[in-house]
């Protein structure tokens, strides 16, 4: 559960510090005086989309944070997304979840005290909040919505996991054969032309990736300046060794000098005739070096046309089929192997065509299996479903899961719709054609209550789920988001007294004005003050001693504290 949410300078809330407790917990106020920023608030912690104008104007960035204590399946579940994304795992069960927005638009995140991305923080978010809101009622009226819950309440993902398996193959295999057949016969013939095109026009270069890499640029380089290459070479073996005075000479001169220097008992002539003899040695050595270095240098003109023409056609392949002598190889191959598809593409396709009946078969025997399961769970979901709406005044109303086979598309083979009657005697008709907003609410919160004991999303959050109900089926519904809190945390934003008085725990949203500046408080209420404001949802600002005792009276019947 959410045991701690900390909100700094987001929208009309300055600073906000709420500990939130297991089971239902209420938040209520006036309207308009800002409940919908815890909503932004756990939204931007689970990934949801930031807007820098949620920024509370004057402020430098808002910042929310969260500490939320984890059950092992919750655990289990985030572990994998941590460990992908090279987080710290939670520490004694606690995840701690940050984000903060610059009024610059830019934002950071956080997980575990570790720099995060909003990725990240989506995925964690799928696993940890369900969020559900009055406009999230058309999403019942989506066919693939009425999927996705009967998959949830029959525990069809395995079956269902099985099923995309074989699906993916089976498309895979299909889009090779049509790529393989291609557009028409002229365009597989134009495309096996300009394949043995590329392939011959590689292949005839003979690359070589050392060769024609920097070896090739270095000899291009002392190619085209080869005459003055030349020159300076002839100039520096002269000095060295072939001109009159030249280096070798002299230090050979000096040499005969230190001998006898050294024969006349000299003590230090010694030493240098043995560092000038090495001198000597290393000067003839560097002299025939360079003049062997100098005989190599081919300085022709044909050599330089050679050079020049080898570095074009290089630089033209690289241009047309890779940045690199090693990407062009890869294409080379890559051309080759799709040039030997395309020419033997008659056996290739027979071959195909034997794959994807074998796929299409077991697509179909994976689609069965997971139809079946499909077809068990549907009845007993529209039981359960039946049962919660005769809890929420629609006992007369008929509900029903209809499960039609057809071909295998992405989800199975079969089309489900949900089947609504509202009235005794009326026919089963599809859900979206006959339910008002009052009852697509109320069908809403049946299923949701039916499903929460099949999915391990451990914290749901209700924006107004009571929203066109009233009297007593808002008590109803009060008691059925309590129900839910057994299990897991409910957050629920209300306004109606009915619902509110079912929490564990009750959370009041006010909203003054001081100064020219709007400030928006969150604190929990207790006691007399959860009684004066149940009062106030009831009768407005007039709290009256009837209304105070209405109050009290919902307060001492519902879920939570008296």
């Amino acid at each position: 559960m959410i045991e701690q949410l900390t909100v700094r300078d987001l929208a009309v809330v300055e600073q906000a510090d709420i500990a939130f407790g297991p089971g239902l917990s209420a938040v209520t106020g006036e309207t308009g005086a800002g409940k919908s920023v815890l909503l932004s608030a756990i939204g931007l912690l689970t990934g949801g989309r930031a807007d820098r104008s949620e920024v509370r104007a004057g402020a430098p960035q808002a910042d929310v944070r969260a500490r939320v204590a984890l059950p092992p399946a919750a655990l289990e579940a985030i572990a994998p997304v941590l460990e992908e994304a090279g987080l710290d795992p939670c520490e004694d069960g606690a995840l701690l979840l940050r984000r903060t927005l610059s009024a610059s638009g830019s934002g950071r995140c956080f997980v575990n005290g570790g720099p995060a991305t909003v990725q990240t923080l989506r995925r964690i978010g799928e696993r940890l909040v369900d969020f559900h809101g009055p406009h999230d009622n058309q999403s019942l009226l989506d066919p693939a919505f009425q999927l996705d819950a009967l998959d949830s309440f029959g525990a069809c993902a395995a079956a269902r996991a099985a099923y995309a398996g074989r699906w993916d193959a089976w498309k895979a295999l299909r889009e090779r054969a049509a790529a393989l057949q291609g557009g028409d016969e002229g365009a597989v013939e134009r495309e096996i032309d300009l394949l043995r095109y590329q392939v011959r026009e590689i292949e005839e270069a003979a690359l070589d990736p050392e060769a024609d890499g920097d070896a090739l640029r270095d000899d291009y380089t002392a190619a085209t300046n080869a005459a003055r290459i030349l020159e300076l070479g002839s100039g520096a073996c002269a000095a060295l060794s072939d001109a009159d005075g030249n280096a070798v000479d002299a230090v050979a001169a000096a040499v005969r000098a230190l001998e006898e220097m050294r024969d006349l008992s000299s003590k230090d002539a010694a030493g240098w005739l043995e560092e000038l003899t090495g001198l000597s040695a290393r000067l003839s050595e560097l002299s025939r070096d360079v003049s062997s270095t100098l005989s190599r240098l081919d300085a022709s003109p044909e050599r330089l046309a050679e050079l020049e023409a080898r570095m074009s056609l290089v630089e033209t392949l690289r241009h047309k089929y890779g940045r690199t002598i090693s990407d062009v190889l890869a294409f080379l191959a890559r051309a080759k192997a799709r040039l030997a598809e395309l020419e033997g593409r008659g056996e290739a396709l027979a071959a195909l065509e034997r794959d994807i009946h074998e796929a299409d078969a077991a697509v179909r025997a994976a689609g069965r299996t997971l139809s079946e399961k499909r077809r068990k769970a549907a009845g007993a979901l529209a039981k359960a479903v039946v049962r919660e709406l005769a809890d929420l005044g629609l006992a007369k109303a008929g509900f029903e899961v209809r499960v039609e086979a057809g071909e295998p598309r992405e989800s199975g083979l079969d089309a489900v719709e949900f089947g609504f009657a509202p009235n005794p005697g009326e026919p089963m008709r599809p859900l979206r054609q006959i339910a008002s907003s009052g009852e697509i609410s109320r069908v809403m919160l049946a299923l949701k209550t039916v499903l929460a004991a099949h999915d391990r999303i451990p914290v749901l959050v209700f924006d107004e789920i009571d929203a066109n109900v009233g009297g007593e089926i808002a008590r109803v519904v009060g008691r059925k988001l309590a129900a839910l809190g057994a299990t897991r945390q409910i957050l629920c934003i209300t306004h109606l007294p009915q619902v509110a008085s079912c929490a564990a725990a009750q959370f009041v949203v006010r909203k003054e004005i001081r100064g020219e500046r709007t400030y928006t408080s969150i604190a929990p209420v207790e006691g007399e003050a959860r009684v004066d404001e149940l009062a106030r949802m009831l009768g407005g600002e007039r709290l009256t001693s009837v209304v105070r005792k209405h109050a009290r009276e919902l307060l001492e019947k519902g879920a939570g504290p008296s």
